[in-house]
Formats: C-alpha cells, structure tokens, sequence
C-alpha cells in the first residue's frame, strides 16, 4: 500500500486569475485536500478564486506578461519577501514571466523545491536578439528551478534539443495537458448545438468550422482566414465561427480575406461557455505556428469534435492525426484548404473522427487521470 502524501506547504504563482482558473483549479483542489495551497498571482482589486477559499492564502503581485523593468523588479522583490515570510516548502509557477519572476525569487529565498511548468515558447517563432532574449529568461528560469514540467512530449524533446532544460530533472504528466479536460463538462450537447445554430442563422446541414483563441500571428488566424475564402468558392454554404478576443487588430486584417464570404464568418469575441459553441460546431481548427499543447483540441475532442492542426510541436499530441483530426505543415494555406475541404465533404469521416477524439479524451486526457497524476507527482517531491 503506497505511503500517504506528507503534508508540504505549496504556493502556486502565474501572471494573472485567468490562467489559474484555465487549467489549476483542478489540481489545486486535489492537491488541497492533503497539503496548504497558497496562490499569488496578478488579481483585479476584489477578485477570487474559486479554487482557492481562504483568502490569507491569495496573494495579489503584479506580474506583467511583457518586459517591464522597473515593474517587474519590484515583483521579484515582493515575491522574494513572500517566499520568505511563508517558508514553502514548494514553489509552482506556470507562464513565462511568472516563471522566471517565481523560480528566481525561490532560489534567492532558499526554498529547496522549486517547479515551473512550460506552456510552450513565445520565441519559437522569433529570430535573432528577440529570439536569443526571450530564450534566454526561459534557460534562466529553467536553471533556477529544481524540476521541471512540460506539458506536451513533443515540446519537451524541443526543450531538450534548444538546451533549455535536462533530461534527469524534467517531466510530462500522463500523455501531456497541465490539468486535463473533464468530460462530463465538456460534453456533446445537441441542444446548445440547436439553440447556438438557430441564433446565429445557420442550417443543421451547414458545416460550421471553428477558431477559439487569442487573434493574433501566432495562431494562424490570417491562415485560416484565407483558407475559409478559398474553400468557401467551392462551398458557400460552410460556416466559420472566430472566439476570442482581438489581439494586434487580426479581425480587420482577416476580414479583408474573407471579403467574399463574410456572411458566413461570426466574429463572436472572447467567451465563457467555449463548450457551447464546440457544440454548435463541426470542426476545430488550430492552425498556429507555436503552441504548447493546444488544450482547446482535447476539449473540443470531448465535445465530440474533430480538429484541424498544424504539424508543430504540442498540436502533434493533442491530435492523433486520422483518429481524432487531421495535420497539415504550419503556414501552408493550400494544406489547410485541403483538410477543410476534406471534413466539409465527408460527414462520415467527422462523425467518426469526433467519436473517436472524445474516447482518447476520456482514456489519456481526463481531468480526473491528470488530477492524480499531480497527487503521485507531489508525493513524489523531495
């Protein structure tokens, strides 16, 4: 019979609520029931967290996602005296800048267990001194801390391969995600998927093609604009819904590709309920040039959805390519037309696809494996 966990005292730190609520709350309720879970993140003035009831274990610092000199010493020197103040015994963060903040305020702190978990890299995508920079916070975030968490495999090896973490100190819980998706939220819902259609004017035999994300480069949002122009000269009557809020003005630049079909295209903004609009939807399309993981896929996936990805890392293991979706080379337009126009043409083929995506959600990427991979990975913790 395997020991019970030993009672340690952990702080979980990210830039802001969003990202705890987005993927933490399961773990940190799990990892509550044995072990005082502090959080310190970057929260608006009366803002709590579900996951977190006590409020003298939430901490406020701000913690900026862009470089800010001043501001960002000015964290680091209040995470320092936190860290001290509390004697963790563990330090958690997740997101770049809070990582880098976290793991070397623990480490001027002395707190002897310190973990950052990669979400993917913002320099990937980057060249030159941009490139070498960011870089280079993530190899001094990466040495600061005592162990670390990829959540993808593929990334982890590219990690490995760039020299940015080691082997003997970096791991992958279960087959990848930071917390999972839970299946009996994310669900096939055919009345949402009525209710979603009969708002927006759309026909129950339209194929409705759907982005959920932030609008900027990254993603592939002019890609997928261009690729839905394309494909809709041959199929006027396909749908595309875009969820999300607008980064660096992506929705004028994509409408300008989708001039001739702009009828069927719904600019829907940022929302709290993405499972009803993965309801209402037929396919999921991801075509970014860098991403963690993707964990939109596998909660679209446990809607009942296939997706459509590009072949980078993470995207590679969110989608079983011709069991749960479909992958094409990042940036290549006519690849992504070509797997629109498959799924359009083929409703078999979705349907098949999409029940076989929820049933590897609900055996490798439950909420429920993923919450007590976390348990077994804490009690594990020297």
């Amino acid at each position: 019979m395997p020991n019970p966990p030993t009672n340690k005292k952990v702080c979980f730190v990210a830039s802001g609520g969003v990202t705890i609520n987005a993927f933490l709350q399961e773990p940190i309720r799990r990892l509550s029931e044995h072990h005082q879970v502090y959080v310190v993140a970057n929260l608006a003035a009366g803002e709590s967290l579900s996951c977190v009831s006590d409020p003298d274990k939430l901490m406020t610092v701000h913690i900026e996602r862009k470089i800010s000199l001043w501001r960002d010493a000015v964290a680091l020197l209040k995470l320092i005296r936190i860290f001290r103040h509390h004697r963790f015994d563990v330090v958690h963060s997740i997101t770049p800048k809070a990582g880098l903040l976290a793991m070397v305020a623990a480490y001027l702190a002395g707190v002897k267990t310190r973990v950052h978990t990669f979400t993917g890299q913002v320099w990937a995508t980057r060249t030159g001194f941009s490139r070498w920079l960011l870089k280079s916070m993530d190899c001094l975030t990466a040495y600061s801390a005592t162990h670390v968490l990829v959540d993808s495999a593929s990334q982890r090896q590219f990690l490995l391969d760039e020299g940015v973490i080691s082997a003997n100190n970096s791991s992958v819980l279960c087959n990848g995600s930071v917390s999972g998706v839970d299946p009996q939220h994310f669900k096939p819902d055919p009345a949402a998927r009525l209710k979603l259609r009969m708002e927006l004017g759309i026909g129950e035999k339209s194929t409705v093609f759907l982005f959920i994300g932030r609008l900027n480069r990254d993603k592939g949002v002019l890609d997928l604009a261009a690729a839905f122009a394309s494909m809709s000269t041959r199929t006027p009557a396909a749908h595309m819904l875009v969820v999300g809020p607008d980064e660096d003005h992506m929705q004028m630049a994509m409408k300008q590709h989708l001039s001739t079909c702009i009828g069927n295209v719904h600019f829907l903004g940022f929302a709290n309920n993405p499972q009803d609009y993965m309801a209402g939807a037929d396919v999921l399309c991801l075509p970014s040039y860098r991403e963690g993981f993707g964990n939109v896929i596998i909660e679209a996936a446990a809607v009942g959805i296939p997706a459509i990805g590009s072949r980078i890392y993470g995207i590679v293991d969110a989608i079983a390519e011709g069991e749960s979706g479909l992958l094409f080379e990042a940036r290549d337009v006519q690849g992504l037309v070509s797997c629109m126009e498959t799924l359009n043409d083929d409703r078999a083929l979705r349907e098949k696809l999409g029940a076989q995506a929820r049933a590897r959600v609900e055996k490798d990427f439950s909420s429920d494996k993923l919450g007590s991979a976390w348990m077994e990975y804490y009690q594990g913790l020297a």
